[in-house]
């Protein structure tokens, strides 16, 4: 479980294929911290440690998780935003994070606005997906790349989302342009009220 506070944009230092998998190295300020086994969020998805290695570590996204998410683009030089799994003694600043992406969106438009900046990202619809509850709502929470936001303009396919100078800086919201996929994972307390809906209707 996350909060979608992202710890750090972190350098992918390398890309290693492995059957249909993918290996990803990362050089990380909290490396000695990992341990083989932990969860750790890259842009989102969660990923388990599988190996350590001085101020890098190793981690394995498989075919399911490339394919619905933006991992599969990523090449050595990348920044990743990471996030540890949250402590259940502490605070939580953003929200109820799973570190399950729901699918890819497009950065369709980037307005500056006194100092801060508007993302609006647009994605694919399917409609059984919007019945189970893949939507975002005004002033509700979404999961881009990590981050955990508020959504303003929500529209059917598409959403914005306001950045402010310290998230633009701190994380990869600063390489996002114009065509960039980004990772989203919807609400899931919107996924939970829509399936009670859906089973309480039958």
């Amino acid at each position: 479980m996350f909060s979608g506070i992202v710890e750090e944009a972190a350098r992918v230092v390398a890309v290693e294929p492995n059957g249909g998998n993918v290996n990803l190295k990362v050089a990380s300020s909290f490396t000695d911290e990992l341990k083989i086994d932990q969860s750790v969020a890259h842009n989102g998805v969660c990923l388990t440690v599988v190996s350590l290695d001085g101020e890098t570590y190793t981690v394995t996204a498989i075919q399911e998780t490339l394919d619905r998410s933006n991992l599969g683009l990523l090449k050595a030089g990348d920044r990743v935003n990471l996030e540890r799994s949250m402590l259940m003694n502490g605070r939580l600043d953003g929200h109820i994070v799973q570190g399950h992406v729901d699918c890819t969106a497009t950065c369709v438009d980037i307005e500056e606005v006194d100092g801060s900046r508007y993302f609006k990202f647009q994605y694919a619809v399917d409609p059984s997906l919007i019945a189970k509850g893949y939507v975002t709502v005004e002033k509700g929470s979404v999961t881009v790349n990590g981050v955990s936001l508020t959504v303003c303009d929500s529209e059917r396919d598409s959403f914005r989302v306001a950045i402010i100078p310290y998230t633009f800086e701190h994380t990869n919201f600063g390489d996002i342009k114009v065509g960039s996929k980004v990772n989203i994972e919807f609400d899931i307390i919107g996924k939970y009220i829509s399936r009670i809906s859906e089973l309480s209707n039958r």
